[in-house]
């Protein structure tokens, strides 16, 4: 978190909060940190009650998608940050606090597994039921985002962070691997996705639990996207078997309430299996980025996960023969080397 002597955008701020909105500042400390431009500070009143304010400088990222984001969740019932004031010209935004207890940590302190699971799918099940016709007010997840998303791993993973050169038949099988994931996402029934539905961004909260946060880039599509988010976590990994066991609940449910579970369990586990890949192929990229660009190298320890996760799925599906086996002999064996090479200080 950035917080230097001379911050102007704090300055501004606090003077939002203080002259605005005439909020009683006693105290400002950094509240967590985030994987974009956006910071969040932790604001007391004399009566020890606190508050989230976030600043996005706006010449990098736009408040709007937030609030209407937030609104849309909002009305799905379930518990995001209450928005006490807002001001998207300047970037800053007046929250409810949700507290600083992440299902995260709690699952690393021995949290009831099972019932920080039931909570979390029993929010997407009500996101992706109440959503039904909401899910029309957001940007879609087509083919161009999609395609997008995935060239980050060629680009950061491959080249970047396992300084591999990919020749021609390598950028041939990516190219056909990528259109077979695009070709299958778009083939998933289309549902509200908060994008990014993981135990980082669910907080422990009292009543309504989880608290969901970071759901800007919301868009509308694949059904299975937010559930491998959150069962497939990057930071945190389960057994196959209790993965499987939590998406089958999941797809009852989820039928029960009036939407579309595919034609069988089998079919729901590809959808599942099949979008997971390609966001993790996308997050292997995004992990890379982050160091090398904007030199956050904490995600770099994750990178072994998500790997296996694509490795995984990759095996799975006959489809993905070929790229199982190039993914086997050029990147898993490269990647602990790469690790070790910024642990160890090397220049990339």
């Amino acid at each position: 978190m950035h917080m230097s002597a001379g911050d102007s955008r704090l300055e501004q701020l606090q003077n939002w909060l203080r002259e605005d909105l005439r909020w009683p500042l006693v105290r400002l400390a950094p509240a967590s940190a985030d994987a974009s431009f956006r910071r969040y500070f932790r604001i007391w009143r004399p009566d020890g009650a606190t508050r989230i304010v976030m600043d996005a400088p706006p010449d990098k990222e736009d408040v709007a998608p937030y609030l209407r984001v937030s609104e849309l969740l909002a009305r799905c019932a379930v518990h995001v940050p209450q928005v006490e004031a807002s001001d998207a010209r300047r970037g800053f935004v007046l929250l409810e606090d949700l507290g600083s207890s992440s299902f995260l940590s709690q699952l690393q302190a021995d949290g009831d597994v099972e019932a920080l699971y039931q909570d979390a799918l029993a929010a997407l099940l009500r996101i992706q039921i109440a959503g039904r016709e909401l899910h029309h007010e957001l940007p879609r997840y087509d083919r161009e985002v999609l395609a997008r998303e995935l060239e980050l791993m060629p680009q950061w993973f491959c080249a970047r962070h396992l300084q591999l050169s990919l020749g021609d038949t390598e950028r041939a099988l990516l190219e056909s691997t990528f259109e077979f994931l695009i070709a299958e996402a778009l083939a998933q029934p289309v549902v509200f996705v908060h994008r990014d539905f993981h135990s980082r961004n669910l907080m422990v909260v009292g009543a309504g639990n989880p608290g969901i946060i970071d759901f800007q880039d919301a868009l509308a599509g694949p059904c299975g996207y937010d559930l491998v988010s959150l069962l497939k976590d990057c930071y945190i990994g389960w057994p196959r078997a209790r993965v499987e066991s939590w998406v089958r609940g999941y797809r009852a449910r989820l039928i029960a309430a009036g939407g579309d579970g595919g034609r069988d369990e089998s079919m729901f586990l590809r959808w599942f299996d099949l979008i997971g890949l390609q966001r993790h192929i996308k997050v292997l990229g995004i992990f890379a980025r982050l160091w090398y660009r904007d030199g956050k190298r904490g995600y770099l320890d994750d990178l072994p996960r998500t790997l296996d996760y694509v490795r995984d799925s990759a095996h799975r599906y006959p489809e993905l023969q070929q790229f199982s086996h190039w993914l086997e002999t050029r990147l898993a064996p490269a990647l602990a080397p790469a690790n070790a090479r910024v642990r160890a200080g090397v220049p990339a």
